[in-house]
């Protein structure tokens, strides 16, 4: 199973957009694991690329073929440098780093400091209640 000669010359024109030259790219293969039985164990599926200029690395074996992994390797990389080079790596960064900071246990000085604020208002919402006036 290889890859249509339109997504090749999409693929070709998309990392000539992004001035990426196919000498930029090294690119080793490697003997896949995980499902794929006999056939994987044997050949060299799993294709391993490097960017020279930035030093990204992709390595791709979701198929069983060769080509294939190649032409989805490449793709991942581009994505990459595309993300790289918008600054969305960074954004993304950042958002990820928020949320871990959101999910963090807070310390017991914080727990006990918003504790101390519930009680305060609640004793604000006490005092504001009317009044019995039969003393209950």
């Amino acid at each position: 199973m290889s890859v249509s000669p339109e997504k090749e010359a999409a693929l070709a024109a998309r990392m000539a957009a992004l001035g990426i030259a196919e000498d930029d790219l090294r690119e080793t293969f490697v003997r896949s694991s995980g499902p794929g039985g006999q056939k994987v164990n044997k050949t060299a599926t799993c294709v391993h690329l490097v960017h020279v200029p930035t030093g990204l690395a992709v390595k791709c074996q979701q198929e069983r073929s060769q080509a294939l992994n190649r032409f989805l390797a490449r793709r991942l990389l581009l994505d990459r440098i595309e993300r790289l080079r918008k600054g969305l790596a960074a954004a993304e960064k950042a958002r990820r780093e928020k949320i871990r900071r959101q999910k963090r246990k807070r310390s017991r000085r914080a727990k006990e400091k918003i504790l101390q604020d519930k009680r305060r208002q609640a004793e604000k919402k006490a005092a504001r209640s009317r009044m019995d006036p039969d003393g209950e």
